[in-house]
């Protein structure tokens, strides 16, 4: 969750003081975010927490796409293996 008292800085802060900061990224795993003329304009994080956020999205991809792929099956869009193959074996003139 952010903090939005330790958060958001200044990038102007964030150059002054890049070496607290780090220790504060590596300490609380949060991001923060920095901003020019009062608006947010960059994030930063440390890199483990940047991987873990990674790990996230890629598990989070894998689920949309077994989801999806179960929504076809209950919905009939699909067709059996074989008949992909052959299909397939056709267009590019693969012989069995």
């Amino acid at each position: 969750m952010l903090d939005i008292t330790k958060d958001i800085q200044s990038l102007t802060t964030f150059r002054r003081r890049s070496g607290d900061f780090m220790k504060q990224l590596k300490k609380s795993k949060r991001p923060v975010v920095l901003t020019v003329k009062g608006k947010a304009a960059a994030i930063v994080q440390d890199a483990e927490a940047y991987q873990r956020l990674l790990d996230v999205a890629a598990s989070a991809d894998a689920e949309e796409g077994i989801r999806q792929g179960l929504d076809d099956v209950a919905h009939g869009r699909t067709r059996p293996a074989r008949e992909v193959f052959d299909e397939i074996r056709r267009k590019h003139d693969i012989p069995r």
